[in-house]
């Protein structure tokens, strides 16, 4: 049986659920593009005082892609976060794991993702966008222009309330030439769900990807965010997604865009992100006139009310995307 070759792009909590429930299907062959800007909490560490690239994307697709069969002491172990420790509070297990790792393959990450994949028995492979140093800078409304994807993520109050104009890397960033290879061969590109600058779209002003996305023959799908989030999508409705996704992209390069039709959400959740000035995204891709895309729309929102762990200091989502259910969609295109 051919297997269909998928590969998404992103980062983060929405990368891993995506993944999470991709892997439940034998038919896909899966590959997986990760954002390398992280510069907060633990990955801040990893690049000042070990001097490696962030690894917590790569942590999180590594342990969403880990086999049934993968112990699961381990996957806790490697999810594990420090609560206490003079220097490691806040760091996880497998932050450090990774570290270690590169050190004994003197400075090699690509090897010690390579051989983490081994310990964790990881069901397809894990590609971090580029191998070079270096940052994600946003360019605003109001002509300031803000360095590093942990200022970007969580800008303050007043920088916050305004737009972000284009997003590019500092230095420029060369391709991984395994990303190269993963879009020429893939029948399912998948962009998100994520943070959409510093999870998702940053990985587009790497080397020529946008560019090799444009030309490849596979089936382009974004999956649009449930949550607007401060400081990035204020106040995006869904149109609002595709003209930024069409800034790096063109336009008629995305097939698919999937969207929850389900906002029925807890109201205490949606008071809680009221005080973030964060609101459910609004469909109104019916406004958007002359493209060639469909429109998914299905419930693919969880159940479940996520909270993160006492000793992580960045902000998380607490509404997430249903990892089976969105993955039923995804792979109801093959």
């Amino acid at each position: 049986m051919k297997r269909t070759k998928v590969v998404v792009i992103g980062g983060g909590t929405g990368t891993f659920v995506a993944l999470s429930g991709l892997k439940k299907y034998p038919n896909l062959d899966l590959s997986v593009i990760v954002s390398m800007m992280d510069d907060g909490g633990s990955n801040r560490v990893i690049r000042d005082e070990f001097g490696y690239l962030p690894t917590s994307d790569i942590r999180q697709c590594l342990i969403a892609l880990s086999s049934k069969d993968t112990d699961q002491t381990l996957r806790k172990l490697f999810n594990y976060r420090y609560n206490a420790g003079t220097g490691i509070s806040g760091m996880t297990f497998g932050n450090l794991f990774m570290a270690a790792l590169t050190d004994i393959y003197k400075g090699d990450q690509d090897k010690a993702i390579e051989e983490t994949c081994k310990i964790l028995h990881v069901q397809g492979k894990v590609i971090p966008v580029t191998f070079d140093k270096t940052h994600l800078v946003a360019k605003y409304e109001n002509k300031k222009e803000i360095l590093g994807e942990h200022n970007i993520d969580e800008p303050d109050q007043k920088q916050g309330q305004y737009r972000i104009l284009n997003i590019d890397t500092l230095p420029k960033a060369a391709l991984n030439p395994k990303a190269t290879i993963a879009i020429q061969e893939a029948d399912i590109i998948v962009l998100g769900p994520g943070d959409l600058y510093t999870s998702v779209l940053c990985n587009l002003v790497v080397g020529d990807l946008s560019q090799r996305i444009k030309k490849s023959k596979a089936k382009k799908v974004f999956v649009i965010n449930l949550m607007t989030k401060f400081g990035q999508t204020n106040n995006f409705k869904a149109s609002d997604f595709v003209h930024e996704v069409e800034k790096y992209l063109g336009q008629d390069v995305v097939d698919y865009y999937i969207i929850n039709n389900s906002i029925e959400y807890p109201p205490n959740l949606l008071e809680k992100y009221g005080e973030e000035a964060s609101i459910p995204v609004i469909n109104n891709l019916d406004e958007i006139k002359n493209r060639k895309f469909k429109v998914l729309k299905e419930n693919v929102v969880s159940n479940k009310v996520y909270e993160k762990q006492k000793s992580d200091i960045l902000a998380r989502s607490l509404i997430r995307h249903d990892s089976d259910k969105l993955a039923k969609v995804i792979a109801s295109l093959t």
